[in-house]
């Protein structure tokens, strides 16, 4: 249902007003798409409800198959640059964005328990920046991981711009919230073997063999995991050239999921 907009005061187009502040305050349970690339997963995945587009005019044309495959209820606004620009609050480049409603979101014990018996899990703890979260979301989905772990000290995956750098992946992957008990004993009850990558491991990633469930556990760039963490878990390194201890948090669960998805 396209809707031409020309007044950048519109009350329809209201949840896309200054995107950016928006941003800093949080959408109530929203989340906001950008770019047709990510627009094109969102739609053909169809994990999340999508209440709404604002379109560049000049764009409409070429996502008509995107647009076919919605609902045909959800409004799709139509304005020009100018107008887009004015509504958004800054130079709107892609021309594509799209409020969602987020899906409903399982506890850890809950989703761990939906997964399949040989299964791969990030398990993240303290990634505070948007674009490693988005990172890690892009190499989970490229690696085939089954699913994504967040401790409450994490950032939200469906922050605009973590949405844009996992190339759509955070609204394609299935995610939980750590909120109780202690997760690498969840993490074992479930038959994973918590996998903790630490420079000052003694054993390589080389010489792991991927068990039948196994959780890859990450911690921020920096202080990286507890100590109590890496006590109880089954601590991992990957070598390094002299002079380097360790890589961005993203690369790493690249190196370590490719690793144990290769087989």
């Amino acid at each position: 249902m396209l809707i031409p907009i020309h007044d950048p005061g519109d009350p329809r187009i209201e949840p896309f007003r200054q995107v950016r502040e928006r941003d800093l305050v949080g959408r109530q349970g929203g989340f906001m798409v950008e770019g047709e690339v990510v627009l094109a997963k969102a739609v053909a995945a169809g994990r999340h409800e999508l209440a709404g587009l604002l379109i560049d005019e000049k764009r409409v044309a070429a996502l008509t198959a995107i647009l076919d495959q919605l609902p045909g209820a959800t409004p799709v606004y139509v304005a020009a640059q100018a107008v887009l620009d004015a509504i958004v609050g800054f130079h709107i480049h892609r021309g594509i964005l799209a409020v969602g409603r987020r899906a409903y979101e399982p506890a850890a014990d809950e989703l761990l328990a939906s997964l399949p018996e040989r299964a791969v899990v990030l398990a993240l703890f303290g990634i505070g920046n948007h674009d490693n979260m988005g990172g890690l979301f892009r190499n989970a989905a490229a690696f085939g991981a089954s699913a994504v772990l967040l401790g409450r000290d994490c950032c939200d995956p469906l922050y605009r711009k973590a949405i844009r750098v996992s190339v759509g992946a955070a609204l394609t992957t299935p995610f939980a919230w750590f909120d109780e008990g202690d997760p690498i004993d969840l993490l074992r009850r479930h038959g994973f073997e918590p996998m903790a990558l630490s420079p000052t491991a003694s054993e390589t990633l080389r010489e792991v063999v991927r068990p039948p469930r196994a959780a890859v556990i990450l911690g921020a760039e920096g202080p990286g995991l507890p100590a109590d963490m890496l006590a109880r878990a089954r601590a991992v390194g990957i070598p390094m050239a002299d002079g380097f201890d360790s890589l961005n948090v993203a690369v790493t669960a690249g190196i370590v999921l490719h690793h144990l998805t290769a087989g």
